[in-house]
């Protein structure tokens, strides 16, 4: 018994070495006890033994680490293993046929990794298997007929791979299936309608292959569904009539991107579960549903949240926008009805839409005036109304919008002046009146409104007067577009602390006098049409200076001599007609020679030895610039349009190695799952940068680059960390090289005010955690902030995927900036959609529960992280804190302490100012608590957004400070 014992005992040793062998990268430490010397190994970080057996393995939990390696064919030897859980690591290599021996196997995720080949046919020799998650990997081949054996199995992820050939019948017959997962693996014919036999099932996804034909019928009998995801494939075919009757506990509902046509279902108004309806991008037709508002409760006798998302666009929906849309539920989030057909007016109960924060009718045929009551959605961030027939004023009330991110009012009939109330709204980043018949002057206090910053469009409408000198406000505008209207008078010399400036149009009016020397400042423009107005005066040589790629001038009364720097090299970039006073230039241009005027006789002398001396001077000066080009044929640092008009620092690979001194440790300042980042002076003596240079071996780096050069394209907000180059390269060794560089924040980032850092003397270490309350509530406030211009704040739904402290980088002023977009994900926009699902990685402690096994990614799972953030920052414990004892994790935690002993957990070092309040401090700690326990619920649709946070935590704010 004891021989037996023993060597079993030895068997699980040597297999859990094995293991660490195969694993060749472990840059957490997360493997350090597994080793000989410790021979207890059911201590091990990541083990768990039996109760029954305690010497046995029954569980390997190494999520979420960053190893990187293979999975060694040992495994096959721990025989009792019930759980493997190796998901959200770089795992390589096939998986080993050996896990085929794991008889008691129960659950076993392996997604979010690199494993390659075939799925093991031996698996089905585990018949004791629930789950088996393989999403996210690069998996190929057929999915195995064997796996028809496997009747016990429950959930089955095999999304995100690169299979080959049709959807299986044989899964028919896995009749305990309550959950598959085979988007985006490249899938294709039809669907089997032997799917229909899965009675048990409520979770199907299949959106993102190339599936095609109909949806079988039998789908819309299983009564048990809750999500049906059948989006961005090639799917034919109506919907049938009694959808809403057949599934009626259905929430979600995608069927976005495909083929379908005829009528949207009107039954679906008894669908009285759904949450989300997704019908974009088909040939769906008739009038738009009338019974919607019964879509009101989620289920009727309880009190769960509402209908959020209605999303029906282009499509050729017809007829008009019923009255009892205005009676949907009241937590309604999201309705968008662009490109449709659809006519007549908006109704005027509108306004009971209350929760709106989207809200497009876009590209439409509606008409009349637009509704007061649109000034009650006091929660709307994005209100898109353009392309329609529109009359009369904008409402007075839409200075109510005081949250309003983005405003589209463009080509539709509106007329009379811009209501003074727009100067409320001090959120807003973009607007666009254009092509309208708005008229007056531009009020003051428009342009008063330091927000606006992706786009402010006026552009073809009547306005009359000059620009307010209020447009000096606008320091963080990219673009303006002023053209063709009635303006007049000179062009402010205020615009030149419009810094951010990239793209100036202003042609098509009656501006007068010269070009203005206060545009030099612009040092970010690479577009400028001033053509078609009255201008005077010379062509100013600094425009030849800027990094302009287009300017236009034509049609003024500009004179004198034409520059031949920078943009006017290029006759193609440059327009000059129209100026029948000008001279000089290129010879492209064909002008006539510019004649000087012809000197005074009793300077004649004095010409004689100046011209000569000049000419020396200027011999001299080009040999000097020809020598200086000969040895540095290119700057260090000089400047590159990026893919979004953003002028970026062009950076090479001897730049970077020359900025962090050969990228040595004293430079290095911090490093994470997916490289390292050093501190660097560029050759100009004084910009600071932040350069994360790219681990290429780490798996998902490369994506982690795109998709963080993705989501961070057109974004712009003061409390997101700006990127200033990306370099793509070969190092000196041949290599591949891949860095971006950054704004250097002086104050860190926040992990290290939060924690104790051992390498710190214990002086230093006071300084750097001394943050006190109102500190942490306002890098709180900026967080959230960043978070909602992402969730809401541009025509793309942006996911960040990895909020945690050392991704919050705090300022010289200690203003917070969220960084690090490596995991990030667009998941939507107003004209294009993308799959809903996708393999998120994370940090533990921080990533949702729902990013389970069908990895849905949403903006609820950032909620989450920001909600954990919240309590983190406030009580100075980490989300994997070992403390928590019977509280589990740390939202239990801070829950049991509310309120009575919320000074027992809170952060001993954020103290009470002599002047303030005790009573008042403590509610303003329980308030802020509550926002991060109301934001970590672990059902997604129990969180707040991040818009009713910023709201609240600003009230907070306000409350405490008075």
């Amino acid at each position: 018994m004891d021989t037996t014992c023993s060597k079993s005992k030895q068997t699980d040793l040597l297999s859990l070495l094995a293991l660490k062998e195969a694993i060749v990268v472990d840059p957490n430490g997360a493997l350090n006890s597994w080793n000989r010397t410790t021979n207890d190994y059911c201590r091990w970080n990541g083990i768990v033994c039996g109760r029954m057996h305690p010497d046995r393995v029954v569980a390997i939990n190494l999520d979420s680490l960053g190893l990187v390696g293979s999975l060694s064919p040992h495994i096959g030897n721990l025989s009792f293993l019930r759980q493997i859980n190796f998901q959200n690591n770089s795992l390589h290599g096939q998986i080993p046929q050996e896990i085929g021996l794991l008889r008691r196997i129960q659950f076993a995720d392996l997604n979010n990794n690199s494993f390659s080949g075939p799925i093991p046919r031996n698996l089905s020799n585990c018949k004791n298997l629930l789950s088996l998650n393989l999403i996210d990997n690069n998996l190929s081949g057929t999915i195995p007929p064997e796996l028809a054996s496997m009747h016990n199995l429950q959930t089955l992820g095999l999304g995100k791979n690169a299979f080959s050939g049709p959807i299986p019948k044989f899964l028919g017959n896995l009749s305990s299936l309550s959950a598959l997962g085979l988007m985006s693996c490249g899938l294709q014919g039809e669907i089997p309608e032997s799917l229909a036999q899965l009675r048990s099932l409520a979770f199907l996804y299949l959106s993102g292959n190339n599936l095609t034909g109909s949806i079988p019928t039998g789908l819309f009998n299983i009564t048990d569904l809750l999500v049906l995801d059948l989006g961005s494939n090639r799917l034919q075919g109506t919907i049938p009539s009694t959808i809403g009757l057949t599934l009626p506990n259905l929430k979600v509902l995608y069927l976005n991107t495909n083929q379908f046509t005829g009528p949207v279902p009107v039954s679906l108004s008894n669908a009285t579960s759904l949450e989300e309806i997704m019908f974009l991008e088909n040939n769906f037709t008739g009038p738009m549903p009338r019974g919607v508002e019964k879509l009101t409760r989620l289920h009727p006798t309880t009190n769960c949240t509402n209908l959020e998302l209605l999303e029906v666009g282009q499509n050729f929906l017809s007829g008009s926008l019923p009255e009892s849309i205005t009676n949907l539920s009241t937590n309604l989030r999201s309705f968008m009805m662009f490109q449709t057909q659809v006519h007549g007016t908006i109704p005027s109960g509108i306004g009971n839409l209350v929760s709106l924060n989207r809200f497009s009718l876009g590209q439409n045929n509606l008409d009349g005036p637009i509704p007061l009551g649109i000034g009650k959605l006091t929660n709307l961030r994005r209100l898109i109304l353009r392309g329609n027939r529109f009359r009369d004023e904008i409402p007075f009330s839409f200075g109510n919008l005081s949250l309003l991110n983005a405003l589209s009012l463009s080509e539709n009939n509106l007329s009379g002046s811009i209501p003074n109330s727009f100067g409320n709204c001090t959120k807003l980043l973009q607007l666009d009146l254009s092509r309208n018949n708005l008229n007056g002057h531009i009020p003051g206090e428009l342009m008063n409104l330091s927000s606006i910053s992706i786009f402010l469009d006026m552009s073809s409408n009547a306005f009359t007067g000059s620009i307010p000198v209020e447009v000096g406000s606008l320091s963080n505008l990219a673009n303006l577009f002023l053209s063709n209207n009635k303006l007049s008078g000179l062009i402010p010399n205020s615009l030149r602390t419009c810094s951010s400036l990239e793209r100036l149009d202003m042609q098509g009016n009656s501006f007068e006098g010269q070009i203005p020397q206060g545009l030099s400042s612009l040092t970010g423009l690479i577009y400028l049409d001033l053509s078609r107005n009255n201008l005077s005066g010379s062509i100013p040589s600094f425009l030849g200076d800027l990094r302009l790629e287009r300017l236009n001038l034509s049609f003024n009364s500009l004179e004198g001599n034409v520059p031949t720097t920078g943009v006017f090299k290029n006759m193609t970039a440059s327009s000059l007609q129209g100026n029948a006073k000008l001279c000089g230039g290129i010879l492209e241009l064909d002008l006539p020679h510019c004649t000087p005027s012809p000197p005074k006789k009793n300077f004649s002398t004095l010409l004689k030895i100046v011209i000569p001396v000049a000419g020396f001077v200027a011999i001299l000066c080009g040999l000097v610039v020809f020598l200086y080009k000969r040895r540095t044929p290119n700057a260090s640092v000089s400047s590159l349009p990026s893919l979004t008009g953003t002028p970026f620092l062009r950076l090479s690979y001897s730049d970077l190695l020359k900025a962090t001194g050969g990228f040595v440790e004293t430079s290095l300042v911090g490093f994470g799952r997916f490289g390292y980042v050093y501190k660097g002076i560029l050759d100009d003596g004084v910009t600071v940068v932040a350069v994360k240079v790219l681990n290429l071996v780490v798996k998902g780096a490369s994506k982690s680059f795109l998709a963080e050069c993705n989501s961070l394209r057109g974004v712009r907000h003061r409390n997101l960390v700006k990127i200033l180059s990306v370099c793509e390269s070969i190092d000196f060794q041949g290599n591949d090289f891949k860095a971006r560089v950054y704004e250097f924040k002086e104050n860190g980032n926040l992990d290290k005010w939060l924690y104790y850092n051992t390498e710190q003397e214990e002086e230093s270490h006071e300084q750097l955690r001394n943050l006190d309350l109102i500190e942490r509530l306002n890098i709180s406030i900026d967080v959230a902030q960043a978070i909602e211009y992402l969730h809401c704040g541009t025509d793309s739904v942006i996911v960040h995927g990895d909020l945690k402290p050392s991704n919050i980088l705090l300022d010289q002023h200690m203003m917070a900036c969220v960084g690090d977009f490596g995991l990030s994900k667009i998941i939507s926009s107003i004209i294009e959609n993308d799959s809903s699902t996708t393999g998120i990685k994370g940090t533990v402690g921080y990533v949702p529960p729902e990013y389970g096994m069908c990895n849905s990614v949403s903006t609820n799972g950032d909620v989450y992280s920001y909600g954990i953030l919240v309590l983190e920052m406030f009580t100075n414990r980490r989300p994997t804190d070992d403390s928590f004892m019977n509280h589990v994790n740390l939202h239990n935690f801070v829950r049991a302490a509310l309120p009575d002993r919320v000074m027992e957990i809170v952060d001993p070092l954020i103290r009470i100012g002599p002047h303030q309040n005790k009573s008042k401090f403590e509610d303003c700690v329980c308030s802020i608590m509550r926002i991060g326990l109301s934001c970590s619920k672990e059902m997604p649709r129990e969180r707040k957004s991040m818009p009713d946070v910023v709201n609240e935590l600003l009230k907070i704010q306000k409350e405490f400070a008075t």
